[in-house]
């Protein structure tokens, strides 16, 4: 009889096959697939003890640590679902994530303790604050550490279509949205990662993304399948990352573009050694051409890949493999896109209605597969929303070449309408950013009287460097068309927002825009 995908078999695995080997490495402590496995038992059996039931949900809101990796296990081994939380939240933001997915327990490390007071007050059915950090156990708080030296049990039977975890949407265009991934759901996508990723032998996966988000997450379970180590940074600075590439021997690591642009331009990237280093797999907003030159000249040795998707698929939907990672030569032309649909995934372009529209045509990138989504947590009509016609809609805005690659011209809801015409932020961004001069960009649309809205661009340049708006509109001019071309510009000097995830938080830089607009197109 086939087992159903359960998360759980992936520790029981790597306990069977590879106890001794290193499975987790963080502050001096170095822990084997062995210890791992004892522990997330334990734990599983110390949130059981505390009184917990299966299908309760449990929050953590925490820096990148090992705890975390044992958070995701113990939980799904204790038959709970695990919720992870933003850590750039506002504590209104936070109350928000904790009822509306109706968490029983939250685990804290000691970075958020503070925030504790404020927001339990608001929190009626949060039954349990578990403390994870290093300091003090504060009064009235459960220990994780404590939790570990529970009596552990077996793994819950929980497996295939339940429900695993709640991953709340970023929420840059919008309010957040819970998404339901079931066990299936993550087993099968940790699948094609494997599959699609060519890991390196014993490999070392740090994580410098967040972990809270799947940009992470697709290879924290990747990882943990195939045996593989962990190293982490508490969260992502150039620096800390390009010493804990050094330090650990790190071989993989997911980064979003604006990480690796700040990594490529940072004054010691040139002194580190970063010859471990064998992958660098990215997403979560387009990589602009002239990032990525600067970082395959600088790491020659790294196989760069990029995953295309959102949460709400677990989250990968295309890869675009390192062999694509090229500009010239036969298998050239493709570095522009986000990738082919990746293994067990079907990929469609289709129109309003539901039909899939010619080769090369814009439309919007919709999906289905086993990666594809329960639904939103307590939201049935959005959920229906998004599953019209059997196929699940991104919401992004792209088109098919004839050889399946696909390519994403923007967010739908983000498409700038300038004198009749549809204009793509992210090809405008692509056009400034190929400027030397621009460190940072980002496209909106503006209300304007003449033309409804105008293409605005809010840009940081790189510290000594000089170009003006008339300069950059030229240089725009020569690669896109006039009426593409930013009409007006905002030059900052500090970084743009940033959500939790690293995407840029173009909601923020409409705001001062559209005050007092009774719709956000014009």
């Amino acid at each position: 009889m086939t087992m159903p995908p359960q998360l759980s078999l992936m520790i029981q695995r790597n306990d069977a096959v590879c106890p001794k080997s290193i499975a987790s490495v963080f502050h001096g402590r170095r822990k084997t697939w062995g210890e791992i496995a004892a522990r997330v038992a334990r734990i599983a059996g110390g949130l059981r003890t505390l009184g917990l039931k299966e299908g309760d949900r449990v929050a953590m809101l925490a820096l990148n640590s090992d705890r975390y990796l044992e958070f995701f296990f113990a939980t799904s081994w204790a038959g709970l679902v695990f919720v992870p939380i933003n850590i750039r939240l506002a504590p209104p933001e936070v109350v928000h994530w904790l009822s509306d997915s109706g968490s029983k327990a939250l685990i804290v490390d000691d970075t958020f303790l503070k925030m504790i007071p404020a927001i339990t007050p608001h929190l009626p059915d949060l039954a349990y604050v578990i403390h994870a950090g290093d300091s003090a156990i504060p009064d009235g708080m459960a220990s994780f550490e404590a939790l570990a030296q529970a009596s552990g049990g077996d793994p819950s039977p929980r497996c295939g279509d339940e429900l695993a975890g709640i991953f709340y949407t970023g929420g840059t265009t919008g309010v957040s949205k819970g998404v339901m991934l079931s066990h299936g759901n993550l087993v099968h996508n940790a699948m094609l990662m494997t599959y699609h990723t060519e890991y390196p032998s014993d490999p070392v996966y740090l994580h410098a993304a967040p972990m809270f988000h799947l940009a992470d997450g697709a290879s924290t379970f990747s990882q943990t399948m195939i045996g593989g180590a962990h190293a982490y940074v508490p969260a992502f600075t150039p620096e800390s990352t390009l010493e804990a590439i050094e330090r650990d021997r790190v071989t993989n690591v997911t980064l979003v573009p604006v990480m690796v642009n700040m990594l490529v331009h940072h004054p010691s990237a040139q002194n580190r050694d970063l010859s471990s280093l064998r992958i660098i797999g990215y997403g979560a907003s387009p990589m602009p051409k002239a990032v990525l030159e600067k970082a395959m000249a600088l790491m020659p040795n790294v196989r760069f890949f990029q995953a295309y998707g959102q949460t709400e698929v677990s989250p990968i939907l295309t890869i675009l493999s390192p062999q694509r990672h090229v500009f010239d030569g036969p298998m050239a032309g493709k570095a522009g896109s986000v990738g082919q649909p990746c293994l067990g995934m079907d990929a469609r372009i289709l129109d309003p209605d539901g039909n899939e529209v010619p080769r090369g045509t814009i439309g919007e990138v919709c999906a289905r597969g086993p990666n594809v989504m329960l639904g939103y947590w307590n939201r049935p009509e959005q959920t229906a929303e998004v599953s019209k016609h059997g196929w699940h809609h991104t919401g992004d805005g792209g088109y098919m070449d004839e050889d399946g690659f696909i390519y994403i011209v923007d967010r739908m809801k983000d498409m700038i309408i300038s004198g009749g015409e549809n204009v793509y932020s992210a090809e405008v961004e692509n056009a400034l950013f190929s400027h030397s001069a621009v460190a940072e960009c980002a496209v909106i649309g503006v209300p304007d009287d003449d033309w409804g809205e105008r293409v605005h661009a809010v840009v940081r340049l790189h510290e000594g460097s000089e170009a003006d708006a008339e300069a950059l509109r030229t240089h725009c001019h020569t690669l896109i068309a006039g009426y593409k071309c930013p009409r007006s510009f905002d030059f900052v000097t500090t970084p743009l927002p940033l959500s939790g995830a690293g995407k840029i938080l173009k909601t923020e830089l409409r705001k001062p825009y559209w005050e007092g607009q009774s719709k956000q197109v014009h």
